[in-house]
């Protein structure tokens, strides 16, 4: 019996690094169990479902520059930073608008600025909108809130309110603007109203140049004029001499009678 329990003793000593490596394990085990218990009574999130963004067909975040030509000549050209259009339309959108205007010899006589512009892709239209300012071919100024130019008509418009500064320095304000495409002949269309720079002085050279418009447009007739003979006889004749003239108050004497021959008194 003794040498049973020396057997026994024997087989647990032998089984002791064993054994205590099981606990280990088992702690581990243990410990990796309650985790997994812990995090999956989190609710698990459903993976999101695919959402389709649309996007522009045509996109340009560089320098940008768009050409208008009539009858191959450069009409104008537009420049920009951001242009953009979407497959379904044919409008496409620039920002900022930078536009030249240049004459039938190619050269710049004008340009358009503004905040943002659109246009169809057969240059049709152009509008420009947000802090408009252009600068015409004389040198007057205009700032609209926008200007619309049409192709058809080849005008620029717009009916917001416009401000403009003349050559003279003469400030115009109103409501409605149209303009021929080169900015060249404008006018306000409404509500005008104005600040004018030395205007009694302007007036007065002006009436000057009508006047002297209206002299040399209507000459003075030959028939008016009188010649310088005509006013030499026109003076009274100077009356006779008395010697020249008859003396009337005297009457003449009878010449005396001779006698007949043969007749005595």
């Amino acid at each position: 019996m003794a040498q049973f329990l020396q057997n026994i003793r024997c087989i647990l000593n032998a089984l002791a690094p064993a054994l205590r490596n099981a606990s280990r394990l088992w702690g581990v085990f243990a410990c990796v169990l309650c985790a997994m218990l812990f995090f999956g009574c989190e609710e698990i999130e459903e993976p999101k479902p695919w959402i389709r963004v649309e996007r522009p067909q045509m996109l340009f975040t560089d320098t940008t520059l768009l050409d208008s030509y009539d009858k191959g000549v450069l009409n104008w050209r537009l420049k920009t930073a951001y242009l953009e259009r979407w497959a379904d339309k044919e409008i496409v959108t620039v920002c900022p608008v930078f536009v030249d205007i240049y004459d039938s010899v190619g050269e710049r006589v004008a340009f358009l600025r503004a905040d943002s512009g659109s246009l169809d892709m057969k240059f049709t239209y152009v509008y420009a909108y947000g802090h408009v300012y252009a600068l015409t071919p004389k040198g007057a100024s205009v700032r609209a809130d926008s200007l619309l130019w049409n192709k058809k008509d080849n005008l620029v418009k717009t009916a917001s309110y416009v401000r403009v500064v003349s050559e003279d320095g003469d400030v115009l304000q109103g409501v409605g603007f149209e303009s021929d495409a080169k900015l060249d002949n404008w006018k306000i269309l409404s509500n005008v109203t104005g600040i004018f720079q030395d205007a009694a002085k302007r007036l007065k050279d002006e009436d000057k140049k009508q006047a002297e418009a209206e002299r040399l447009s209507n000459p003075p007739s030959s028939s008016s004029r009188a010649p310088a003979a005509s006013a030499t006889s026109a003076k009274s004749p100077r009356p006779a001499s008395p010697a020249a003239q008859p003396n009337s108050a005297k009457p003449s004497r009878p010449l005396p009678m001779k006698p007949k021959a043969g007749v005595q008194k």
